[in-house]
């Protein structure tokens, strides 16, 4: 069974269904109201969990009230948890969505960056375990702490990287793989030319951007080329790239080649967007 460490944000999600998104200053009714579980590293272990893995999820939670809805999906999913700082007792990350008819979303999130939890102590029993680590950039320290202890012990650490934070920089030099967003630009960085050449210039051995629907560029060595996305129906995007890291860490832990690994990652999070939600896809596809 491959094992997993994801370390990161978790959120809780308040996602609305409406026909249109909100003009300013306008108030609007939506046709449903969920609240679910989120934040990149979380999304990306609950789909690493579900298709077969067991994942250790490594985050900022604390003690409020509110995250027991965290800890119950956690537990769901038979997922551990590493709480960075358990004395925390404000407000967890909360992030509010809204998908409208053709399935696009805008958020309004509070990420981890209020959060200021003590340095963090890594597990090095369970790195050594491990298969794989996957960081997202939220909560940087430990990120920098995780990704360092997992490569001291010759584990693949994946980037997650949906934009730039400070900090990211110094996580690269501990990287395997770098999987981000076409937003994610270092700082002198104008264009995916640029991101190319920054990426492999600091070592990172596979590299890959994503952008949405449109094929997914990857770089490994002297080789370049694009996986392509399955063209399905979309009725909600939310949450597909955290699945689609969860699920290359996956088949990456598993056995899988890069190339085979994006294409497998890709295959899941466009099947998830054919359901709404994060998790309605998971009754749909077995392990």
């Amino acid at each position: 069974m491959p094992i997993g460490i994801f370390v990161g944000l978790a959120t809780l999600d308040l996602v609305y269904d409406v026909d249109e998104f909100p003009a300013p200053n306008t108030k609007i009714a939506a046709r449903t109201q969920q609240i679910f579980v989120g934040g990149p590293a979380t999304n990306a272990a609950i789909t690493f969990a579900h298709l077969g893995g067991q994942a250790t999820l490594v985050t900022a939670l604390g003690r409020h009230p509110l995250t027991q809805l965290v800890r119950q999906e956690l537990q769901r999913f038979s997922i551990r948890l590493i709480d960075l700082y358990p004395e925390f007792d404000d407000l967890p990350a909360l992030s509010s969505v809204a998908v409208d008819r053709r399935g696009r979303r805008n958020v309004v999130s509070a990420n981890a960056e209020r959060i200021v939890a003590p340095p963090a102590q890594v597990d090095l029993d369970l790195c050594r375990q491990a298969s794989i680590v996957l960081v997202d950039g939220h909560s940087m320290q430990a990120c920098q702490a995780w990704a360092e202890a997992a490569h001291t012990c010759g584990l693949p650490v994946v980037l997650d990287g949906g934009s730039w934070k400070d900090g990211t920089e110094a996580l690269l030099g501990q990287l395997h793989t770098a999987i981000c967003s076409a937003d994610f630009l270092p700082p002198n960085c104008s264009g995916q030319q640029d991101l190319v050449r920054f990426i492999k210039n600091r070592g990172v051995a596979n590299f890959a951007i994503t952008h949405g629907a449109a094929p997914v560029d990857y770089f490994f060595g002297n080789d370049a080329g694009t996986v392509s996305v399955p063209r399905l129906p979309v009725i909600d995007t939310m949450g597909a790239g955290d699945i689609f890291h969860g699920a290359y860490c996956f088949f990456a832990s598993s056995g899988m080649d890069f190339v085979p690994a994006l294409e497998a990652a890709a295959k899941v999070a466009s099947e998830s967007c054919r359901f709404a939600g994060t998790r309605a896809w998971m009754k749909n596809t077995g392990r």
